[in-house]
């Protein structure tokens, strides 16, 4: 359901005068996410807001359409365009006590990518970006002239309260500016453009090692009796540190800058620097990442976000069982504070490796019991001894099915056979899949045997089983269970290849019958 204008800049400004921590500056400003070669999303209503003097007119102009309002009395102000079409390159007018433009604008398609390191991981390998560098790096980098395709790389960015500025810029893909893209973001963005033919954007704001609580409002962790803790012990680790901590750390820090500024210019990695003793700049910590580099965004254009997390769930069971309740917050408060209540959620579940446990990649997937949510499986695809595999494409090209499929009403198969029901016939058990047109498929098995299946009876000790497929159906058995109660699917940390998918190549997400 849209909101109309006026409610809309209600909304806002409300919003805005209570995340804000500036003092509305005299000069008519956008916001920080609108700059030069950004995309604008294409459709009803799309706003720009910014900042100008309390009461000072203002008149946008773009792509034909004008629009004119009145900064509140916090300074901010906002529009809506009705009805973009995708296309460009456009100039943007704005203009109040003095005017600004902004050029090499286009309108398409805009998606937020926000998530750890997996998310933050740039097609190339650099400096800053030692861990990174995905699969055929130099043919990718080579390749990637896609004047459309642009990125807004945010800051990294940590503080105590919502922010109404998001440090970062717009950068069109070129050979140059794609290595220190995110891939998974870039990808997508190319899969996407082929299927859809605009242009397409992405807001990727990032940071590695972050928890999932680290992204989300205050106010709607504190609904979680579990965060209402740890949120009321995170303000008495802030209130703890000493001004001479903080000075001493200041220190550290200035005698680090200069070491690292040294390595930059030999293009070498920086030493680690020193560890901040406030917690606020704890990425693991609540709400600093929302506060950060979330809020200011809002409520920018978007048709919907793609998140990968989850590598870091503290806390050993106690965060695995607390994380489906996070997650799901965090989808619904975005979708609250963009006034989308479909927004569009798609995330990656976590590859397989040596570290990363079962449960925890089944807490990822109880998003998909809410609405227009998806996740690109990628089991597949990992490495036993690196937390970043270098596959990419295909996390990127998962996602974009999934988008297709969903946001964009396309005729596409947008998941792998997803495990529904069983039958025990005997010593065996039948397995039936939903998303299993085109056939299931035994990948890369010449003949036609299943990897990663075990099986269990009354005792719940799993053991090794055989697996094939039989017409749409598993046949699983084992001649140690004579009397089988449950099969379980790749339920390891890192489960030996995988090799369930469909006709259209998509892999099987892990499962487990009894797992309730």
């Amino acid at each position: 359901m849209q909101t109309t204008k006026s409610q809309a800049i209600t909304t806002f400004c409300a919003l805005s005068a209570a995340l804000s921590t500036t003092t509305a500056r005299a000069d008519v400003t956008p916001a920080s996410p609108f700059t030069d070669h950004m995309v604008l999303q294409r459709g009803d209503s799309t706003p720009l807001f910014g900042t100008a003097l309390p009461g000072e007119g203002v008149e946008v102009t773009v792509a034909g359409q004008t629009r004119k309002t009145t900064a509140g009395d916090d300074g901010h102000w906002l529009v809506r365009l009705e009805n973009l079409q995708a296309g460009g390159p456009y100039v943007v007018t704005i203009k109040g006590n003095n005017s600004i433009q902004l050029s090499d604008v286009y309108i398409g398609e805009v998606w937020l990518a926000s998530g750890q390191s997996n998310m933050d991981f740039t097609v190339a390998k650099t400096p800053k970006y030692y861990f990174a560098g995905v699969d055929n790096e130099d043919a990718e980098v080579a390749g990637a002239n896609f004047p459309t395709i642009r990125m807004f790389k945010g800051d990294w960015k940590m503080t105590a309260t919502p922010q109404d500025i998001a440090p970062g810029s717009w950068k069109v893909c070129t050979p140059e500016n794609v290595r220190e893209f995110s891939a998974v973001g870039y990808f997508f963005a190319r899969a996407l453009q082929k299927q859809l033919d605009v242009p397409v954007g992405i807001i990727a704001q990032t940071f590695g090692a972050s928890t999932a609580e680290a992204w989300v409002r205050r106010e709607a962790l504190a609904t979680i009796p579990e965060m209402k803790t740890r949120l009321d012990t995170f303000d008495t680790q802030v209130a703890a540190v000493s001004p001479d901590e903080k000075r001493k750390y200041e220190e550290a820090r200035a005698a680090w800058q200069i070491e690292a500024d040294k390595a930059a210019a030999a293009g070498t990695r920086a030493p680690r620097g020193p560890r901040n003793p406030d917690p606020v700049q704890d990425q693991h910590n609540p709400t600093v990442l929302y506060n950060g580099m979330i809020a200011p965004l809002i409520p920018y254009g978007i048709k919907g976000v793609l998140w990968y997390q989850g590598e870091s769930v503290l806390d050993g069971a106690a965060g695995v069982k607390l994380y489906p309740k996070v997650q799901e917050t965090l989808v619904r408060d975005w979708r609250m504070l963009w006034n989308q209540p479909n927004l569009p959620f798609y995330i990656v579940q976590l590859a397989a490796y040596e570290k990363t446990k079962p449960d925890i990649r089944a807490a990822q997937s109880t998003i998909l019991s809410l609405p227009h949510t998806g996740m690109a499986v990628t089991i597949d695809i990992g490495d036993r001894s690196n937390v970043h595999p270098k596959r990419k494409q295909e996390v990127g090209e998962r996602l974009s099915r999934i988008a297709l499929a969903d946001a964009y009403g396309q005729n596409i198969e947008s998941s792998g056979p997803t495990y529904q029901t069983l039958k025990i016939e005997g010593n065996f058990i039948r397995l039936r899949f939903s998303h299993a047109e085109g056939g299931l498929v035994a990948k890369g098995a010449t003949t036609g045997e299943l990897n990663s299946f075990e099986i269990a009876g009354n005792d719940g000790k799993f053991m090794p089983a055989t697996a094939k497929i039989d017409g749409d159906t598993v046949v699983v058995s084992s001649p140690n269970v004579p009397s089988p109660t449950a099969v379980r699917y790749a339920w390891q940390n890192f489960p030996e290849s995988p090799n369930l998918t469909n006709g259209a190549g998509l892999p099987a997400a892990p499962f487990q019958t009894d797992n309730e």
